[in-house]
């Protein structure tokens, strides 16, 4: 079944671009107009982030994610067989001189990224854009046949992908080696109550701890990067560094300035964050006092506050 699965995707990937966006326009229209894929989710999601925004407003948000959203797929599927040169001219890094320094210096170093499209080409893209080796934590799927064929597509250009739920073990043979460390930093935590809370859009919102942990633990830099799209089937990206000597930093520091980083780069181009993806589904409650990290006051919960949804 494997390779059937994996020779139909192959073959799917042949087809040139523009047959492929025809059909992810097909596919958008049956998927917003029709079958309304989470659209309660991204209308929810998108209520909380941007209240201030008309309906008018949010709709042409919404509209314009899942499009983005369907190419993001289809993008994906091209990359079965796509040319080193298709990969490079689809994705490109505006400051790569903040990662060539750390390189020279013989330093290792973490990109902290969210869920923005397209996130696939640029695990791809990487290996040929830098000389450290780029290694990317994931989350195994749960079909195990989908997880052999994508796992085949997303390192067939040098990624080495180390899964979540073994990373510490994954990364020993690495250790001594100059490796710039993918992160999905936006990811929401298994445990709410092993997280940092703080504000997200004006939301107690709960972030995975291990990015922060790893770079101030191995004092390794992290950077913050942010995909924008300048027009279809192109993206690029830029870097802000975190910190430089992360091990002098607070505990909560890092992510306090990253989820930062992170809503002013949703706000510049929406559309491309994955908003079906149910970033409020934790509710904030006062055992976890301990956890919140923001300069904000925390949050009151002596009446129900509507604001937080457990989805």
């Amino acid at each position: 079944m494997y390779y059937i699965v994996y020779g139909l995707l192959y073959a799917i990937s042949l087809l040139p671009m523009p047959v492929l966006y025809l059909l992810s326009d097909g596919v958008y229209v049956l998927l917003y107009y029709m079958i309304g894929y989470r659209k309660k989710v991204v209308k929810d999601n998108l209520m909380i982030a941007f209240p201030e925004k008309t309906d008018e407003e949010r709709r042409k948000i919404m509209k314009d994610f899942y499009r983005n959203f369907v190419d993001n797929f289809i993008e994906m599927l091209k990359l079965f067989s796509a040319s080193k040169n298709f990969i490079l001219q689809s994705f490109e890094i505006d400051n790569p001189e903040v990662y060539e320094k750390l390189y020279k210096e013989n330093r290792k170093c973490q990109l902290h990224l969210g869920h923005t499209f397209n996130w696939e080409i640029a695990g791809m893209v990487m290996p040929f854009r830098t000389l450290y080796t780029f290694i990317v934590i994931y989350m195994p799927l749960g079909n195990k046949i989908l997880d052999r064929v994508f796992f085949r597509m997303r390192s067939r250009t040098g990624t080495v992908f180390v899964p979540a739920t073994q990373t510490r073990k994954s990364l020993v043979p690495y250790r001594n080696s100059l490796y710039m460390l993918a992160l999905v930093a936006d990811q929401a935590p298994g445990s709410p109550s092993n997280a940092h809370w703080l504000n997200f859009f004006g939301r107690p919102t709960p972030f995975v701890k291990g990015p922060e942990r790893g770079a101030r633990t191995g004092n390794i830099p992290p950077l913050f990067i942010y995909f924008y799209k300048p027009k279809r089937g192109h993206y690029r990206a830029r870097i802000e560094v975190g910190s430089l000597n992360p091990s002098e930093t607070q505990e909560g520091e890092l992510t306090r300035n990253y989820v930062r980083f992170l809503e002013r780069s949703i706000r510049e181009q929406p559309a491309l964050w994955l908003w079906s993806h149910r970033r409020w589904k934790h509710e904030w409650k006062e055992e976890y006092s301990e956890l919140w990290i923001d300069k904000d006051p925390m949050p009151s919960i002596s009446r129900k506050d509507p604001s937080i949804r457990n989805d």
